[in-house]
């Protein structure tokens, strides 16, 4: 008899695949006003807002402020590509994420919108 040892367990991954494409462009900030006002308004606390909606560290856009690339905008961008299987290469996306910060989260706003999958508990039982 042998027995393997489970070093890391398999993480749950939402995944669309919609399109591979952005479902709008970079500069179609003023797709949504009230949510373009509020990035260019105050791009960390939008940031920090979008990454904790996205499942990631409520503070790790802060790591954005340290330096002139946007590391935390960088890696958001990636991942949200992967995650809808949308086409792109890490080139651009740190283009993207060092000069066009506000822009690069409102696009990544507006793709989890408009790709939004509605989670359901199954084997989910009412309080008593």
């Amino acid at each position: 008899m042998s027995s393997k040892m489970v070093i890391k367990q398999p993480q749950p991954v939402l995944e669309s695949r919609d399109s591979d494409e952005w479902h709008s462009r970079i500069c179609d900030c003023c797709d949504d006003k009230a949510e373009c006002c509020l990035v260019f308004c105050c791009c960390p606390c939008f940031a920090c807002m979008k990454t904790k909606e996205y499942g990631q560290c409520l503070c790790l856009p802060l790591l954005d402020l340290c330096g002139i690339v946007s590391p935390a905008t960088w890696a958001m961008r990636v991942s949200v590509r992967h995650r809808y299987g949308i086409k792109g290469t890490l080139c651009n996306d740190c283009l993207i994420a060092t000069c066009c910060t506000p822009c690069a989260w409102c696009q990544m706003s507006r793709e989890m919108k408009c790709r939004a999958i509605p989670i359901t508990l199954l084997n989910a039982r009412p309080k008593n």
